[in-house]
């Protein structure tokens, strides 16, 4: 039997059709909400393509579970974390980077970085590196990613 749920997704209350509660969050974003920022990758949590904020943490939304969530909690896509018109500095530094190749990890990428960022606007090359280090490019462009995120936090006030 369809149960409802209502949660907040990019700053929007939205309701939620849902059968079995176990289906993972992915699925609800794709397919009930047509967003297309979280991408399936390995479907185990392993390659960070699916990552999203929850609560203004990045967590893998494939092997996360609807009924884990509850009206309280905040889901942010790369859809919500900015705008083309208002770009989040994570964002703008991946685009004048040039930070992604095929794109498939960006949104991933973009989501770990902002987390990293919020929990530490300065951090280290050698942070960034191991926060970002679960998250898989098949293309190669992890140096250019870390010159991103470095870029922030160089705006952010670090020498």
């Amino acid at each position: 039997m369809a149960k409802t749920k209502a949660l907040t997704v990019n700053g929007k209350r939205v309701p939620i059709n849902y059968e079995d509660p176990e289906m993972p969050l992915l699925y609800v974003l794709r397919d009930n909400l047509g967003l297309r920022g979280p991408r399936f990758g390995c479907g185990l949590g392993q390659c960070g393509a699916c990552t999203v904020h929850i609560d203004g943490k990045a967590v893998r939304s494939c092997v996360t579970p609807l009924s884990t969530l509850d009206a309280k909690s905040k889901v942010v896509t790369l859809e919500g974390l900015g705008s083309p018109e208002r770009p989040h500095p994570v964002q703008k530094a991946f685009i004048d980077e040039q930070a992604a190749q095929c794109g498939y990890c960006t949104s991933g990428m973009i989501i770990a970085a902002a987390d990293l960022l919020n929990r530490n606007p300065q951090p280290t090359e050698a942070e960034a590196r191991s926060a970002l280090d679960g998250n898989l490019c098949r293309c190669g462009t992890h140096n250019r990613i870390i010159r991103a995120v470095m870029r922030v936090a160089q705006a952010n006030g670090r020498i």
